[in-house]
């Protein structure tokens, strides 16, 4: 079988790595030891990835010490001599597949850290605002406080290559420390480590490169992170993909010139992003981010830098992954979610099993928001990301008959759990398609990867042989005659409509499910969506994109108040705000004729909009009717995802994994 290139070896330095798949690091907040040490678990999750072919292992964020930036209640790894047998061992499991391991080494967050985190104020190249909080003005580093991280910096590549892992990654991008300090619109210092010129911005990073260098040698590979772009507008405002806007942060123009004075210093490698927390959505790539964000990035470096480049953002699909270094736009890909999602990615593609690959959604409820709760990060497809020890699969000790009512998102998850580890599955679908409402979604073509989530189910219901039945609308007298051992009810949810709402039925008054059915001539021009959750801003925005005018009321203060994640949402509200998408907040409605909407405000004014369809896009509800009668009549019968009160992808999954691999 002839590889692409994508699995030919490749050199950084003197450092040969198998293939040109990078890991790209991973926040693993809540993963570490309260001494800094990394815990068995996320050496696991290393090795794992290692084990699916990864050729180049890059670890999260490691700070270097802890006394100026100190984040006791974060979790995050640091590095000291006495914690270095942890290192050792990553660096172990890691070799033992062939793979190789560079520890990224921080400085620290900066004015991106989460306050809640720290002990003491944020620290910053000088004293702007924090980005939570932008009451919070950063403390300016002293002098001798650089020069003290500096050493830091140096100690902890020494550690690193005393431990045998292969190098270190400096975290340079994205706005962290070393960022801060490189970029004029946080860096106002007047010592030798700041100044309107680049080269002094970047005395921080420079000696920090020397730094290491001197400790560890030349020949030990230093890899830096960098965002060429920031895509920012101001400060916590953040460009969407095409806007014309004027570049607040670094530009192009001297992203170039950055990557020219750290090759001459010592840099071995770059692995080349874009964004910054002010316009996270880029480094942080959402579902609304197309895939390949970011490597024409990687294309400019390579004009400019003669050692290799490693690309990034949203790179998981095969296809693309390959034809970026068969047309040498990076010397290396480097993918991160997608690996949370499938750690056998490299080994798949290898294999040309493209339909096996689990896919990101982009959705970042498993790895962002559970960061953000301080909890370990994981994965919304792959339950065992993260634990992947206690959370493998085994063959079951007694092989069962198993019937999955309904073939949504948690039905064909349960059906795939259970077929892997031995049991015989049925699966009953009401309609003659598997989906669920992943069928509908799929017509948000901006949500980039809910389509190759339905096709990956797909697959593994034909892979796995699961035996489906379609127009079936199960019934008491069919679950006896089945005579199973186990039933899952999958049975989904439907759009809800609030009780206190009085409406006066008219064809042009409809759900959130019954709209994304309808075809673009069948909605009228004006549009009213009550509910600004996130489907209530998505199909205004499907709607935009079809020239319709669009208005959305909203009961709450803010939009999206449903929980979703950060980039995702800045992302959102950024788009709606593009595409002129009106929005009422505090929107109390009260009264849907087929004319017009009556709502009242805060004050108890009333208001009237007038439209030509109202579409309720005010939340699901589980249907769960056969669930409670067949939870009186049988002993093992559970109720899955939406059924079971599940709102999200994420609660379909991760409730059908957790329950069909304990039976």
């Amino acid at each position: 079988m002839v590889l692409p290139k994508l699995f030919s070896s490749i050199k950084i330095g003197s450092l040969e790595i198998r293939n040109r798949i990078a890991m790209a690091p991973i926040g693993t907040l809540g993963m570490a030891n309260p001494d800094g040490s990394l815990k068995p678990t996320v050496i696991d999750f290393y090795a794992e990835r290692a084990k699916g072919g990864t050729g180049l292992v890059i670890t999260g964020i490691t700070k270097v010490e802890r006394r100026i930036v100190n984040m006791p209640k974060a979790n995050i790894p640091l590095i000291f001599w006495n914690d270095a047998s942890s290192y050792a061992e990553l660096a172990e499991r890691i070799h033992a597949f062939g793979s190789k391991v560079f520890v990224q080494l921080s400085g620290g967050f900066g004015r991106n850290s989460i306050p809640q985190h720290l002990k003491g104020i944020p620290v910053s190249a000088s004293a702007v605002p924090n980005v939570w909080d932008p009451k919070i003005i950063c403390r300016a580093l002293e002098t001798e406080e650089v020069q003290e991280l500096i050493k830091a910096f140096g100690e902890a590549a020494e550690i690193v290559a005393l431990t045998g892992c292969d190098g270190v990654e400096l975290h340079g991008h994205e706005g962290y420390l070393l960022d801060q300090f490189s970029t004029k619109i946080w860096n106002r210092r007047n010592d030798k480590y700041g100044g309107p010129d680049l080269e002094s911005r970047l005395r921080f990073a420079v000696e920090v490169i020397r730094e290491i260098k001197t400790r560890v040698g030349e020949k030990f590979p230093v890899c830096y992170r960098v965002g060429l772009k920031h895509m920012m507008k101001g400060l916590n405002k953040g460009a969407l993909p095409g806007e014309e806007f004027e570049e607040a942060g670094r530009d192009l123009a001297e992203g170039l010139d950055l990557l020219k004075i750290l090759e001459r210093t010592g840099v071995d490698a770059f692995h080349v992003d874009m964004g910054c927390y002010d316009s996270w959505y880029w480094a942080h790539p959402p579902v609304y981010m197309h895939y390949g964000n970011m490597i024409d990035m990687a294309a400019e470096a390579k004009k400019v830098v003669k050692v290799p480049v490693i690309g990034v953002g949203r790179l998981d699909v095969p296809q693309l992954a390959e034809r970026v270094i068969e047309e040498n736009r990076a010397d290396m890909i480097a993918i991160g979610r997608g690996l949370l999602a499938d750690p056998s990615w490299a080994n798949k593609v290898r294999n040309k099993r493209y339909m096996d690959i689990r896919p990101c959604l982009g959705c970042h409820y498993g790895c962002m928001y559970r960061i953000r709760q301080k909890r370990a990060p994981s994965c919304s497809v792959n339950p065992a990301c993260g634990r992947e020890t206690a959370y493998r699969l085994e063959p079951a000790e007694a092989k069962r008959k198993i019937l999955v009512i309904g073939g949504g998102v948690a039905g064909m998850e349960a059906a795939r759990v259970a077929a892997l580890r031995g049991h015989e599955v049925r699966l009953y679908e009401k309609s003659d398609r598997l989906g669920g409402h992943l069928i509908l979604i799929e017509r948000l073509s901006f949500k980039y990867g809910q389509d190759r989530l339905l096709k990956y189910y797909l697959g593994q219901m034909k892979a796995l042989n699961v035996h489906v039945k379609y127009n079936i609308d199960v019934n008491e007298s069919m679950i006896a005659a089945e005579d199973c051992d186990v039933i899952l009810v999958a049975t989904g949810s439907i759009a809800k409509i609030p009780e206190n709402i009085e409406i006066f039925n008219g064809n042009n008054i409809m759900t959130s499910v019954e709209v994304l059915k309808k075809e673009k001539n069948d909605i009228g021009d004006k549009v009213i969506i009550i509910g600004g959750g996130s489907m209530g801003c998505e199909i205004a925005l499907w709607l935009r994109y079809m020239s319709k005018d669009v208005t959305i009321l909203e009961a709450a203060p803010e939009l999206l108040e449903d929980g979703v994640q950060a980039a995702n949402r800045q992302m959102l509200l950024d788009m709606l705000a593009f595409e002129n998408v009106k929005i009422r907040l505090n929107a109390d409605v009260k009264r849907v004729t087929g004319e017009k909407v009556v709502f009242r405000d805060p004050n108890d004014q009333g208001h009237e909009l007038g439209g030509e369809s109202f579409v309720f896009a005010t939340g699901l509800e589980p249907v769960n009717t056969l669930y409670q009668l067949l939870y009186r009549q049988y002993p093992n019968v559970f109720p899955l995802g939406d059924c079971g009160g599940g709102k999200k992808i994420h609660d379909a999954i991760w409730s059908a994994y957790g329950l069909v691999r304990e039976l």
